[in-house]
């Protein structure tokens, strides 16, 4: 039986690793999201046959109660809430991790106790148990404050207090060293559970200070670490298929984190350590700099007559878009334009909304297809040749300051060259500074109209009137 299970194990392996194949395209996805489930089931079907498991009551209670809790979830949370939600998701992940490794440990225990032995657990069994409490204890908690910054609990703003970093250094090597003596001495079960504790409140002081325009990279980060606790489990237990789909996770989880960095031209270190000092910052630009030129409003009448008269318009939605919940709007939009032969395009960079692809997420909800869904990359060179750009709630990855400012914070910032389109049109509810905390010198260029208002009235008013001319 033990080899039947390994070779499924293995199969199931294959299915997690073709599944995150396909997650890299949006056309694929939803395969890759199916196979990768199949992957799962088959890993806990055949975990159910293993010989060592001695009473299902407790099992069957915890499918039955995890099961309903997901379908729940499934239903009930909108697409909008999604960031929110993978938050979430990071955190029980890294909360299980945590309570299996110290189950683990409290099993040993009591197994030297009844044999009235000295408790003796193996190095490599305790690095495991130790390296799964650290990595999940950071992960729920971390996890659990990026949900509260993104359902508006928590500040969304870059919390910083005096001697912070050098604070979460020393907590780091307190529960390091805390750690070692415990693999030296595994009967430590006082400080055993000081490290547990710790290392809570370690992970509540690393998101604390990250700014919640830098949440898809924060979860990105997170979802990379509870990969890593799930694998340092399973070398407690001693699962080959949990390490190999925790090292799944954790690889590609910090490979998309140090993607979504590099589009924002920063480092991993710095968005950590709480990016910009001015992010955050709400109400006008917070830099002292003059900007050239006025700003001209239009209305959806006007606009209307714009774009009747365009034949190529590309859509830059933002965090703005998901705010409003415009997404339908902006599809319907779409549908308008597409009816008097415009040819319309979305480009999506890679940092745009709360978590990573949450534009994408937005959009394939309200049935844009997905071929209309361009990377940065793969659109940028075509803003020179379009008509109208529609930027929808978008800001600090649309501002000309990345490429000409080097004293701006985003100097050197991959941007969306909107600002080269023969006409740009923003939809914002004011002028206010995007997360940066500087102003646009886009609102202010000669060919950008405002179009103030919230993202879903002004685009259904838009829509409205187009649909009128």
């Amino acid at each position: 039986m033990d080899l039947v299970i390994q070779l499924a194990y293995l199969v199931a392996s294959i299915f997690f690793i073709y599944g995150l194949k396909m997650l890299g395209s949006p056309k694929t996805a939803r395969k890759g999201n199916l196979y990768s489930a199949i992957g799962m089931l088959m890993a806990i079907v055949f975990t159910l046959l293993d010989k060592n498991i001695i009473t299902y009551e407790w099992i069957i209670i915890g499918l039955v109660v995890g099961s309903s809790i997901g379908v729940i979830f499934a239903l009930k949370v909108k697409m909008t809430g999604m960031p929110q939600m993978v938050g979430l998701l990071n955190g029980f992940g890294g909360g299980a991790s945590l309570l299996v490794a110290l189950s683990e440990y409290y099993k040993l225990s009591n197994y030297a106790e009844g044999a009235n032995i000295a408790l003796q657990i193996p190095t490599n069994t305790g690095v495991s148990i130790v390296v799964s409490i650290l990595i999940g204890s950071v992960t729920f908690t971390g996890s659990m404050i990026a949900f509260g910054k993104l359902q508006g609990l928590v500040t969304g703003k870059v919390v910083r207090y005096p001697l912070q970093h050098p604070f979460n250094a020393l907590l780091l090597l307190l529960i390091i060293a805390a750690g070692a003596y415990i693999v030296i001495n595994p009967a430590s079960v006082d400080l055993l559970l000081l490290a547990v504790i710790v290392s809570l409140i370690l992970g509540v002081l690393l998101v604390l200070p990250i700014g919640g325009a830098d949440m898809p990279v924060a979860i990105s980060l997170l979802n990379s670490y509870s990969g890593l606790a799930a694998s340092a489990t399973g070398f407690v237990l001693e699962n080959n298929l949990l390490i190999i789909a925790g090292a799944l996770v954790g690889a590609s989880g910090i490979i998309l984190t140090l993607i979504m960095c590099r589009g924002m031209n920063r480092s991993l270190m710095n968005v950590v350590m709480g990016g910009w000092a001015s992010a955050g910052a709400a109400g006008p630009a917070v830099e002292g700099k003059e900007h050239k030129g006025d700003v001209k409003s239009v209305d959806a009448e006007e606009l209307a007559m714009i774009l009747d008269s365009a034949s190529s318009v590309i859509i830059v939605p933002g965090y703005g878009m998901a705010v409003a919940q415009a997404q339908h709007a902006v599809r319907d939009l779409m549908n308008t334009l597409e009816k008097k032969g415009v040819n319309v395009r979305f480009a999506i960079h890679p940092v745009a909304g709360r978590m990573p692809g949450h534009m994408n997420v937005l959009l394939a909800e309200a049935q844009v297809p997905y071929d209309k869904l361009l990377a940065m990359e793969d659109i940028n060179d075509d803003f020179p040749n379009t008509d109208v750009v529609i930027v929808i709630g978008a800001n600090d990855v649309v501002n000309p300051a990345a490429r000409s400012d080097p004293g701006s914070p985003i100097y050197g910032m991959p941007i969306l060259n909107v600002d080269y389109a023969k006409t740009v049109v923003v939809n914002k509810r004011s002028l206010n500074v995007g997360y940066a905390g500087i102003g646009n010198d886009l609102f202010f260029n000669p060919n950008t109209l405002m179009y103030f208002g919230d993202a879903k009235e002004a685009i259904t008013k838009l829509n409205n009137e187009l649909k009128e001319l």
